[in-house]
């Protein structure tokens, strides 16, 4: 009898994580595949740099406003339920934002599909600590390892998949495919109301504003999204600005996402082991403003070299993911917390990608732009040391 109850608990660990995965590569699909055909996009829908700075921004606004709702809705109905329900707004999203006639449909529809990638955003740490509560570092490290790969997939292929159909639009809709696929687990684990539910919507309410660690991963958060959505947003163009060609581009944008299936894999593991992740985030920050000096100095110079360094320091997004489930001591713990530092970390990050498209459009260039970037790992960094320290919620 024991044999048999562990050997279904194991199963529905398996369960899980692949469950875990198939969200995960969802995560960022809707993001990254803008970036490389950008250009297609704004001279299809007429879209001037201020829109298209604003078209970066949405992500990063739906993530703080639709992310902060997500405990109340997981209260009332549990966390696997919503995170169906978000698969399938994304779902909706991806496949109908292709056929948008102008940009303000296409950023509406846009939201629709990020608003559904913020209800997964937050809820996927509480799963985590709930069915693997030993296992936080490796197992965040497994799901955003999927999340780099469905990220960089989508970043490298879609320039390609627009060729291919002769159109950018059906290059963007095809992605809601891996939406499609990865919904149907969620939706058996919808139906089995199990302990991560139990727990998220029995366990009294914990004041996380009240705590410096919030504050301090937060502040993480919003530093690290305000960088990668920058680059999510702009590094394909700022490459093709200085000369470099589109598909060239695409794929260096790629090595961004790519660098962080091993090195995400392997920080959050380490992350989960370690008392203090503060040395790491600290470490993290300093490629950072080696890889935005660089593109300050000349994105041609070394292309390659300022793409590995801009994609180690986007493995900052795993480890803050990790400190996360770390910081709280039970599931309902970690969904509050991830809920105010995502939430309010992305409200932190909405001006940034907007600031770089019109500092661009005010210089006519990168300049000064790079600049902002570099002086930004400051405060990155020192959020990092402190959120990164040994405490919990």
């Amino acid at each position: 009898m024991l044999e048999e109850q562990l050997n279904q608990s194991r199963r529905g660990r398996v369960f899980t994580l692949v469950a875990l995965v198939l969200a995960a590569v969802n995560l960022r699909l809707a993001v990254t595949s803008v970036g490389p055909v950008l250009t297609e996009i704004r001279d299809g829908l007429h879209m001037s740099a201020t829109v298209a700075g604003l078209l970066t921004s949405v992500p990063v606004f739906c993530f703080a406003t639709v992310g902060l709702l997500a405990p109340r809705i997981a209260r009332r109905v549990g966390a696997t339920p919503v995170i169906a329900g978000g698969l399938v707004l994304l779902t909706v999203g991806l496949a109908t934002r292709a056929l948008a006639p102008n940009s303000a449909v296409f950023l509406l529809l846009s939201a629709v599909a990020l608003a559904g990638i913020a209800l997964v955003n937050v809820l996927l740490p509480s799963i985590v600590k709930d069915r693997f509560p030993t296992q936080v570092g490796t197992v965040t490290g497994i799901y955003t390892v999927a999340l780099n790969l469905g990220a960089t997939t989508a970043a490298a292929a879609t320039v390609p998949l627009s060729d291919g159909f002769g159109d950018w639009r059906l290059g963007l809709a095809c992605w809601a495919l891996a939406a499609v696929v990865a919904l149907p687990p969620w939706l058996l684990m919808a139906r089995d109301r199990g302990e991560t539910n139990a727990q998220v919507t029995s366990t009294p309410p914990v004041r996380v504003i009240r705590q410096p660690i919030a504050w301090a991963l937060a502040v993480y958060f919003g530093m690290q999204s305000t960088s990668a959505y920058v680059i999510i947003g702009w590094l394909p163009q700022i490459y093709r600005d200085a000369g470099l060609s589109a598909e060239l581009a695409g794929v260096l944008f790629a090595t961004t996402s790519l660098l962080g299936v091993p090195l995400g894999m392997g920080l959050s593991a380490l992350a989960g082991r370690v008392r203090s992740q503060s040395g790491i985030a600290v470490g993290l920050g300093l490629f950072g403003i080696a890889g935005y000096s660089g593109l300050w100095v000349d994105p041609a110079a070394a292309p390659w070299l300022w793409a590995i360094l801009l994609g180690i320091v986007n493995t900052a997004f795993p480890l803050v993911l990790t400190m996360i489930a770390l910081r709280g001591r039970n599931p309902s713990t970690v969904v509050r917390l991830s809920a105010f530092a995502q939430g309010v970390g992305y409200l932190i990050a909405i001006p940034g990608p907007i600031l770089i498209g019109a500092l661009h459009d005010a210089t006519d260039g990168w300049k000064a732009p790079l600049a902002i970037m570099v002086v930004l790992m400051v405060p990155q960094i020192i959020a990092g040391f402190f959120a990164g320290r040994d405490r919990q919620i």
